[in-house]
């Protein structure tokens, strides 16, 4: 028999977003707010980029979830397995069926890795490595400094994914390590991109092909997305998205950004819209079909970039509109599609990518974010983690970019 429980607030998800508000939530003087979280660690996960580049060790990015819980959330160590909006509950993989008058929705999302084809029995080994996830992140750093030249490649496939700035910062890195190393001049650095531009937002476009693209070298080729990689012969299988047609690439190092979809459980569940994502209002955040249901990050369906600098200005507003609710009102803080992308574009360098939904840059200091700028590599560097440990996850206030 299922173990019935209630919540007045549940939050799925015990990642940035789900954190996050429940600290806010909390702050605000919420008294039953749970967490249904089944990992025991949590990552930082924006290290991955520089720990892939050996700037820090892996380590630094991992923290015990148990110290990361809200002092007065709930922390229900389970997963959830189903969905039921129309009775204001979810079942669990330990039989738990939670009912809830509030729900928030923040698992992340996942990582694909069988949906190319050769690269689950080949990660890490081979050439293969990549920064997304812990386990494999420290392959990246073995294969750039023991890379003696020939062929770099990286790809970025059909989005969306989690911080879609992280394929090529990797590769600025790698091309900057070899340059630094003497072997630039025997590599050959390929970029394999399934979208028609490098970013999405047209000024940082311009200034990643301008300032570091060009004067660097590196080989871009656009709406082209790798489907199988033969790991014996090292070749690279890659389609191109407007003929269809497949060219074998071959390489001596392979970086690989996986495809990236919503968890199975939302995708199979009623708050799924047709591509997968939890259905909400993009200004509110509030689900299109169940008013007590919310969504943020990297699950739901904003069309926003998939960040924690997006979470940063979510977060906040999810919570207003949550407890507006709560108090029999309507919605009224909205949502400006505001994410963030530090784009480091080799050691010590770094674009500051600010922009909302419109593309329109939203910088936050009082000069071009556009050009690379050591400063900004040092946010990245060491400011970013703390915003991050003891500001973001806590449910600390800050100032949005006027």
């Amino acid at each position: 028999m299922a173990n019935k429980i209630h919540h007045q607030i549940l939050i799925v998800g015990g990642g940035a977003a789900g954190l996050s508000v429940a600290a806010r939530l909390l702050h605000e003087g919420c008294k039953d707010v749970a967490i249904v979280e089944p990992s025991d660690k949590h990552y930082y996960q924006p290290a991955w980029t520089l720990a892939g580049a050996g700037i820090i060790d892996r380590e630094r990015s991992e923290r015990p979830m148990v110290g990361l819980i809200p002092a007065g959330a709930t922390w229900i160590r389970d997963a959830v397995t189903e969905f039921d909006p129309a009775a204001n509950c979810l079942k669990t993989r330990d039989g738990n069926e939670i009912g809830y008058d509030y729900l928030v929705v923040a698992p992340g999302l996942q990582i694909d890795w069988h949906k190319i084809k050769g690269l689950p029995e080949t990660l890490g080994k081979n050439g293969v490595c990549s920064n997304y996830s812990y386990d494999t992140v420290g392959s990246t750093w073995e294969n750039i400094r023991n890379f003696k030249g020939g062929n770099a490649v990286f790809n970025f496939p059909p989005p969306p994914i989690k911080c879609a700035g992280a394929p090529q910062k990797i590769m600025y890195l790698a091309e900057d390590y070899f340059r630094k190393q003497g072997i630039r001049d025997k590599s050959n650095i390929i970029y394999y991109c399934a979208t028609p531009t490098i970013f999405s937002a047209p000024k940082y476009a311009t200034a990643l092909i301008e300032q570091v693209v060009k004067p660097r070298h590196i080989e871009t080729r656009f709406k082209h997305d790798l489907v199988e990689i033969r790991a014996a012969s090292r070749e690279a299988i890659i389609r191109n998205l407007d003929s269809g047609e497949t060219i074998v690439q071959r390489y001596d190092m392979l970086h690989v950004v996986p495809p990236m979809s919503a968890p199975d459980f939302v995708k199979q569940s009623p708050l799924a819209n047709p591509a997968g994502w939890v259905d909400v209002n993009k200004d509110t955040l509030q689900h299109v079909r169940y008013p007590n249901v919310f969504s943020l990050g990297d699950a739901s369906s904003l069309p926003t970039s998939k960040t924690a600098a997006a979470v940063r200005a979510q977060s906040p507003l999810l919570v207003a509109n949550l407890l507006a609710v709560i108090a029999g009102r309507q919605p009224a803080a909205s949502y400006d599609g505001y994410t963030s992308c530090p784009l480091v574009t080799g050691y010590g360098k770094l674009i500051l990518a600010e922009f909302d939904y419109a593309l329109n840059p939203c910088e936050t200091f009082p000069f071009d974010q556009g050009k690379e700028r050591y400063s900004m590599y040092l946010l990245k560097r060491y400011a970013m983690p703390l915003i991050y440990w003891n500001g973001l996850l806590r449910g600390g206030k800050w100032p949005r970019p006027k």
